[in-house]
């Protein structure tokens, strides 16, 4: 695999992991104990903190794309173990 295509895949994990590392970690004015700002959602986060997220979304994003990468290198899951239509058809013609 060439290096750009395995940085390519890094970002999309990365992005994929936002996802995953925004919902953990908020507390909202009520769960702080601060007064509620008039306007604002009851569920917006109190204390929102990008730098924090940021590296989360790194250190989650890293540790998928690796565990991608070693599959991809040492081949534990292949497609024809997933293939579950093929799967069908065998047992359909049996």
């Amino acid at each position: 695999m060439r290096w750009t295509s395995a940085l390519a895949i890094w970002f999309l994990f990365c992005s994929l992991s936002v996802f995953f590392v925004l919902p953990f970690g908020v507390r909202t004015a009520e769960e702080a104990g601060v007064e509620h700002v008039p306007g604002q959602a009851e569920s917006a986060p109190h204390d929102f903190r990008p730098g924090r997220t940021a590296l989360r979304v790194l250190i989650v994003g890293t540790i998928l794309w690796g565990l991608f990468m070693l599959n991809y290198r040492y081949d534990w899951v292949t497609p024809q173990m997933i293939d579950v239509l093929d799967t069908w058809n065998d047992s359909a013609t049996s």
